[in-house]
């Protein structure tokens, strides 16, 4: 009987384990929404971008800044380090990846904005990061990015720094 309940015992531990990294993801979600961090930006069409009125006093340096997850087979960097915008216009950037191995895989980015009470504020239509990326061996690509920056950002941010790292997601073998 008490072999029996250390076995039950033994075996939900691994269960429990599962089911807590699980949940981890929408309570980290949770988590960063409550608390502004991590800074994930918004997305909207290209005709509610279209309907937003470009903010002509006000000018907003955004940085681009790009990284590899763990030594990942990949070179990655924006085509661009910094642009000024005006909120409430559209604008495009790119950012060029190169597979490094002689073997075909997939990507994904994660975007990052700092600070974080300008990330809801900005809002992408078009970006490389919205689905994975399948790379042919030693293939080089230019991504595309089309950003608006919402013209309601706070007033004291004067600089957005989009951050993305890459994630190698499968190599095909």
């Amino acid at each position: 009987m008490k072999t029996q309940r250390n076995l039950l015992k033994l075996f939900m531990i691994p269960v429990l384990m599962f089911g807590f990294g699980y949940l981890m993801v929408p309570i980290y979600d949770v988590f960063c929404d409550l608390t502004g961090i991590n800074g994930k930006t918004g997305s909207i069409t290209v005709a509610e971008a279209s309907q937003q009125k470009k903010v002509e006093e006000r000018l907003i340096k955004v940085e681009f800044v790009s990284s590899v997850n763990e030594l990942g087979p990949w070179e990655f960097k924006p085509d661009q380090f910094s642009m000024m915008v005006h909120p409430g216009q559209a604008y495009h950037a790119t950012y060029t990846a190169k597979n490094l191995l002689d073997k075909d895989a997939i990507s994904q980015s994660v975007p990052s904005v700092a600070p974080s009470k300008a990330a809801e504020h900005f809002n992408k239509t078009e970006c490389f990061c919205f689905t994975e990326q399948a790379f042919k061996a030693n293939e080089e690509r230019t991504m595309p990015l089309t950003f608006i920056i919402d013209p309601d950002v706070p007033d004291d941010v004067d600089t957005v720094t989009l951050s993305y790292t890459l994630f190698t997601k499968s190599i095909k073998s």
